[in-house]
């Protein structure tokens, strides 16, 4: 498969696909996060292909949370990309859970070059410390980003999160999911179809 020297699963859409989806997972977990199988499963609905993918950290141990360097962590997503980019000549699509979705948040930032950055959980600070923000790196980031976020987040609140998307210099849409935890789980929404309608709108012109 093309992409296991991302660690890489891939849902393959029934026709030609439109472009390439890159999702990665957050600190504690790995590609078989539920939420990201929902969501790739529901990108290669709409006719796309979509990856979930494995960071640096994650390949060199099964369990735990991020070792080794951020850096580290925002090189393995530039390398999916470029992966990406071998393979399609459609729209590539960024992002992640929590610090998977920091990690490349960052690496956008830094001038990874995608047509949309959609941002799941955004860790906008650890939980209970609203002093220590994670938005310095927001305005570098130019792309169409999208933040999905439950109004029961401890890392940061809606309100939080409206203000940090305003940091960011391109456009933004904030997916509310009312009552969902940090895992983005609710019983009355469909998370992964509201995060791709949003995905798609962003990118038309």
């Amino acid at each position: 498969m093309e992409f296991d020297a991302i660690a890489g699963v891939a849902h393959a859409p029934a026709e030609e696909a439109t472009g390439i989806v890159l999702l990665t997972h957050g600190a504690g977990g790995n590609r078989e996060s539920p939420m990201l199988v929902k969501l790739c499963d529901e990108w290669a609905s709409r006719g796309w292909l979509a990856v979930r993918y494995d960071l640096p950290y994650r390949r060199r141990r099964p369990k735990g949370p991020p070792s080794g360097s951020a850096a580290a962590d925002q090189a393995g997503v530039v390398h999916a990309v470029a992966l990406a980019r071998s393979l399609t000549s459609g729209p590539v699509l960024v992002g992640g859970h929590s610090y998977g979705g920091r990690m490349t948040s960052v690496a956008v930032a830094d001038g990874l070059a995608v047509d949309v950055l959609t941002l799941f959980s955004y860790p906008l600070h650890p939980p209970g410390k609203p002093e220590r923000a994670r938005t310095e790196h927001l305005p570098r980031i130019t792309v169409p980003t999208v933040f999905t976020h439950g109004t029961s987040d401890p890392f940061g609140t809606i309100d939080e999160v409206r203000s940090a998307a305003a940091l960011v210099s391109g456009p933004t849409e904030v997916v509310e999911v009312t009552g969902a935890r940090h895992d983005l789980g609710s019983k009355t929404l469909d998370v992964p179809a509201l995060a791709v309608d949003a995905a798609v709108r962003s990118l038309r012109p």
